[in-house]
This record gives structure tokens, sequence and C-alpha cells, in this order.
């Protein structure tokens, strides 16, 4: 006897779908019961069920309701709340919620109801579309897979379609860093006092551009040449920064005839605190002057990890310099030289 499901029908639907169909109505009512039944429980109810719908044909409904599309827009909106109190900065919650927005609402299902394979096909159509990079579709499995990690954690599902899903596997690119020449290059095609302060600042601490902004001249300890600064998720840590850029930095702040607060400002009136934007800007037209391609905030950190591991800093206080939480980020930023690997072998080994 063969029973259809009302609720789920969907004529001329072929077998193996109403398989899918009929496996996924079982996941729901066990993510249902999930927070009264113990896991044994859930197993006992999952073969109960398993075995009475047999020769049940479930077929799926194609219309989603708009109640369920309000329930994922809510779920959405706790999870990017609990991101929040983690600490997540605001510009990584917009990146998060920004696709997790589009991936629902291409799907077009309820969380509850979205499979590997949903998954899967998103994100390769994603990237045919959009010719989207590897890393751009790692990024965007990694979000994925905290959402449903966060949804199997607080009982919305039962188990995470993200974990069939594996890395995307990447290629390992050695980005340019700055050369000591290339430093002094920068340094004589400044024009300002101020944009001289910036740059010896950014290549003796590696702070982030954003940290950069934040600070204040309060903040400045030039007795110990040292200044605090906050990182991502509201982290506090000190960072150093040599004879050089005290004096620069020195030098700007005397020649400045404003009371405002903030460190680094603009150089025309009303001198408001200078941003990340401006930053950037400003480099870029420094590089152009100094004949430098890709000048950038984050150019200069980049190059203060990898000199401070080719000097034989040990990766730990690196790892503390820059702020990072995991040690593999510090790895990631800190390029080894090729020629001190060379001398390296022919000293250890040749």
């Amino acid at each position: 006897m063969m029973i259809y499901l009302s609720s789920y029908l969907s004529e001329n639907q072929p077998q193996t779908a109403g398989i899918k169909m009929k496996d996924k109505l079982i996941t729901d009512i066990q993510s249902s019961m999930a927070s009264v039944l113990s896991t044994a429980q859930l197993e006992e109810l999952r073969r109960v069920l398993t075995y009475h719908l047999h020769n049940v044909v479930v077929t799926e409904c194609q219309n989603t309701s708009m109640q369920e599309i309000a329930e994922n827009s809510k779920i959405h909106d706790v999870f990017i709340a609990a991101k929040k109190i983690e600490g997540c900065s605001e510009k990584s919650l917009k990146y998060y919620s920004s696709t997790l927005r589009r991936m629902l609402s291409v799907l077009s299902k309820p969380v509850r109801e979205i499979s590997t394979d949903d998954i899967r096909g998103y994100l390769a159509n994603y990237q045919k579309e959009h010719s989207s990079s590897k890393v751009t579709i790692d990024n965007m499995r990694r979000i994925f897979s905290s959402f449903f990690g966060w949804l199997e954690d607080e009982d919305y599902i039962l188990k995470s379609p993200m974990r069939r899903i594996r890395k995307i596997k990447t290629e390992k690119t050695i980005k340019d860093t700055f050369s000591d020449e290339g430093l002094e290059l920068l340094r004589d095609a400044c024009e300002e006092v101020r944009d001289l302060a910036v740059i010896d600042l950014l290549a003796a601490t590696g702070m982030r551009v954003g940290e950069l902004v934040q600070l204040n001249r309060e903040d400045i300890n030039f007795h110990e040449r040292e200044c605090v600064v906050f990182g991502k998720g509201s982290s506090e840590r000190v960072v150093y920064f040599d004879a050089r850029a005290k004096i620069h930095l020195r030098n700007y702040l005397d020649s400045r005839c404003d009371d405002e607060p903030a460190l680094f400002v603009s150089l025309t009136q009303p001198h408001e605190r200078l941003l990340i934007g401006g930053v950037e800007t400003r480099l870029r037209e420094i590089g152009r002057r100094a004949d430098i391609q890709k000048v950038h905030p984050h150019k200069f950190r980049r190059t203060l990890a990898t000199r401070a591991i080719d000097k034989g800093m040990p990766i730990e206080q690196v790892q503390r310099l820059l702020g990072h939480v995991k040690i593999d980020t510090t790895m990631h930023y800190a390029m080894v030289n090729q020629a001190n690997v060379k001398n390296s072998h022919r000293k250890f080994i040749g």
C-alpha cells in the first residue's frame, strides 16, 4: 500500500527524491525531539520511523511559506547577535550577514531542510557565475560552517550539513614585502611630516591600519617607545616602535596647532581624525611618487612579520606582536626569505 503525505505531495517525482524527502522528514522529527530525548532515544526514534515509513512515499511541496522565510531571517539575526557578543568586528558581521542572506535567499528553504548537496551546489554555482577565487569560496564555506555548527549547538538542527564539506585547497602565493630600499624610497617621497610619521609607525610596529587610526596622542609612551592598541574583538596589546619613528612622530605632533585628541588627523581644517580610507589613499599616492607598486597598510605588517622571523625572533613572540589568536595566521603572514633558507641549508645540511 502506497501512502502519500499531502503536506509533502508533488506528483511525478522520482522515487529517489521521495527517499531523500523521507529521510529529511525523519531528521526534522528528530530535531524537534532533540531537546527532550537522549542520543540513544533519538536513534531508536529514527529506527522506528524508518521501519514504519518503509512503504510511505514522501514528496516535497515546492512553495516555501512566508512563515518559513521569516523564521530563516529570525534565526539569521540571532546568529549575527551571537557573533557580535563573541567580539566580531562590525566589518566581519556585515560580511557574515550578507553572505548568509544571499545563500538563504537563493536556496529558499527553511534552514532545517538545507542539505549538504544544497550547499555544494550553491558554492559551485556561485563560483561559476562570479568567477570567484578558491579563497573567496573557502571564506564562504567557513561562514556556512560556523552558521550551521551554531544551529546544531543551539538545537535548531540535528546535524550540520557542513560536516562533509572539506576545506577548499587554495594556491599558496608568496606575497610581496618592502625591501629596505623600498622603505627609504617611500620615506623620501613623503611631502608631509605626518605621512612620514605614519609610514615609520606602520613599519616599526606592524599594527593594523584600523588600530593606527584609533590611536590618540595620550596612547603614545615616548619614554618607553611603545603604545597600546585595540585589535580585533577589542583585544588590547602593546606594540613598540624604534627611534626613527619616535623622532618623526614627535616632529609631527610638535607641528600641529589643533586640539584634536587623535594621533593622526587630516591635513586640512577642521583637522578631524584620519580614517582608514584616508591612510590607504595617501599611501597609494606616495607609492606612485616613489614608483613602487601595491603600497598599502597591510604590506607594512607583512614586512615586519617576515623580517622578525628571518632575524630569529621566536614565532610565539611575533604572534604576540601582531595580535594573532592562532599561530597559523602568523605563519601565513610571515614569508621566510629564500636567501636565508639557502644559507641555513648550507650551514646545517650542506
